[in-house]
């Protein structure tokens, strides 16, 4: 028999970025909040050692453990998935802090046209710019109603910047600390950029230019440009996470509680209310129940859906028949692009997670999409991350993949290469979504979620159109020798490609096409909340964690509203 805790007014399912801003929230309001991690402990001082590239960068030591849990592939429905048994395409995290530990830092808002990319795309270019086998969709809530809650999180995180991109979206205060130091490696690609008649901007950094005090009175140091960013944690402290920011401050309140070990199997339910949910300890394999008011889920996207599949909380998503909502838009990103070798020697090897320079002149519907065949677009940007040696080796590529004339162009080329590179936006499609898989089983006995997926025509005429603009930008930087990133084929779930998954829990302004509304309290649950990027209707050309971090605080809003009334929000 599970052992039951006693209930509380809030748990949350995972305390990274959404789970600490929910607990901070919440907390300062004085409503008791437990958060249930099913990682281990951590903060600034674990991370003060040696940089281990192998360790952190290679064997991915702050990620999800795929001998417990895994997902599913295919490429379409016909296929057969089979388990990813070792990270590949993308890296959740695992441990307090999620994946806001091991992050770049690279921090943007989706832009005013991602909210309402259905209506504005077809009042500009009428309801057949894609076929009816694409799901977009409006988000059920306008940019100008979620920048305040984006204007909240900029002030908490500190983050780093400069307002003068003339494509995004309008900003009720400047940022809360300056940009980033503008070395010489970014002044090629403004120089290129600005040839180009193109707009460059310095990248919105969550690594800090200088040492900043939020308004919950938490301290975030001045990055050191060390170029151990993804992957790792900071030992300056100097990367905001929700480590050094909300989880510090929930925690102060004396209102909230952190449960280390804890993997959630089930949303348990009493008719049309949640009133708690049930966890193993992964230690013990004892079974727990945490009872309380309000359930926030805020794991990764793929662990909120299914943790919703497997508790039957909504109905799943059928591609055959278009209907349910559980699991529908499932979105990835593409990375087009351009690397260009130089001759002189440049210090590549130095940086940080966020320290670039970006254009969006060809960002969502910056430009006008008339005459492509394909919407939205990419941040195109450079970036000046550190190359780490194990897993730098760039050579061009009429080089052999071994022996002499390898390594004699790997050593050469490591401090002589740069790569220009586009966050390419995702639509849905019919045929990519989220279900659980009919065979597999994770180490809890539960069906593991099954992912399917792969590019579409959208995505292959975006890549090419962006590839194209990213070498024109490197040749302009001077490169001797350009080459484009390779066309896109089908998708493969290695090697690494970004962390970006969106979708699987749409949020919207209807309970037929979402799967929650606009404070992210799920339709049929009204004491059941789902936050993070799988609220997103489609994924954007940008990083997604400043829109994550605003839906988190409208989520917040939300929980408080609902603690305080009951019933539906909207």
């Amino acid at each position: 028999m599970a052992k039951k805790r006693d209930k509380v007014d809030v748990v949350t399912v995972g305390v990274g970025w959404t789970g600490g801003i929910i607990a901070a929230e919440c907390a300062k309001a004085g409503l008791k909040v437990v958060g249930l991690e099913r990682g281990e402990d951590r903060d600034t001082d674990d991370f003060q050692m040696v940089h281990d590239e192998y360790r952190y960068a290679v064997r991915y030591g702050l990620m999800q453990d795929c001998s417990k849990e895994t997902i599913t592939f295919r490429n379409k429905p016909s296929q057969k998935a089979l388990p990813m048994r070792e990270m590949g395409s993308f890296l959740p995290g695992t441990g307090l802090g999620g994946a806001g530990v091991h992050w770049n830092g690279q921090v943007f808002r989706f832009l005013p046209y991602d909210f309402e990319i259905k209506s504005q795309t077809e009042k500009k270019y009428g309801k057949d710019k894609l076929s009816s086998d694409y799901l977009i969709q409006d988000w059920g809530i306008t940019y100008d109603e979620l920048e305040p809650y984006f204007d909240k999180f900029d002030k908490v995180i500190g983050l780093s910047g400069e307002d003068n991109n003339p494509f995004w979206g309008k900003r009720s205060n400047d940022f809360p600390t300056p940009p980033m130091k503008k070395t010489p490696l970014l002044e090629k690609f403004e120089k290129a950029t600005k040839a180009l008649k193109y707009h460059p901007y310095m990248m919105p950094s969550a690594n800090l230019s200088e040492q900043y005090k939020n308004p919950d009175g938490e301290t975030i140091n001045a990055c050191q440009y060390c170029g151990f960013c993804e992957r790792f944690g900071c030992e300056y402290g100097a990367k905001s996470s929700p480590n050094v920011t909300v989880i510090p401050t929930a925690q102060k309140t004396g209102n909230f509680d952190v449960v280390f070990n804890a993997n959630v199997v089930e949303i348990l339910k009493d008719g049309d209310k949640t009133t708690g949910v049930k966890y193993v300890d992964v230690k013990t394999g004892e079974e727990v129940i945490q009872p309380a008011d309000i359930v926030v889920l805020t794991s990764y996207v793929l662990n909120n859906a299914k943790l919703l599949m497997v508790s039957d909380i909504g109905e799943q998503y059928d591609p055959k028949t278009g209907k349910g909502t559980l699991g529908k838009n499932y979105c990835y990103q593409i990375g087009p692009g351009a690397t260009g070798y130089f001759d002189e020697q440049m210090n590549t090897f130095m940086g940080a997670g966020a320290l670039g320079m970006a254009i969006d002149d060809f960002n969502g519907d910056s430009f006008d999409h008339s005459d492509v065949d394909f919407i939205h677009g990419a941040n195109i940007r450079f970036t000046q991350t550190g190359k780490r040696p194990i897993e730098t080796n760039p050579v061009p590529s009429d080089v052999p993949l071994w022996g002499k004339e390898f390594k004699q162009a790997s050593v050469k080329n490591y401090t002589r290469t740069l790569s220009v590179g586009g966050e390419g936006c995702s639509m849905p499609h019919k045929n990519n979504y989220l279900s659980l898989d009919d065979t597999y089983k994770d180490a809890y006995g539960l069906p593991l979620l099954r992912m399917t997926y792969n590019f579409t025509d959208q995505d292959r005429n975006m890549h090419k159109f962006i590839t194209d603009k990213a070498a024109e930008i490197m040749e302009k930087m001077g490169a001797k020798k350009v080459e484009k990133n390779a066309e896109l084929e089908d998708y493969d779930i290695v090697p690494y490609q970004s962390t970006h998954n969106t979708g699987g829990t749409i949020m919207g302004d209807d309970p037929k096409t979402s799967v929650v509304n606009n404070y992210l309290q799920h339709w049929d649950v009204d004491n059941l909340f789902v936050v993070g990027a799988g609220n997103f209707a489609h994924n954007s050309g940008y990083n997604p964690t400043a829109t994550v971090g605003a839906l988190a605080y409208r989520c917040a809003e939300g929980v408080k509203k609902y603690h305080d009334k009951g019933g539906s929000l909207v």
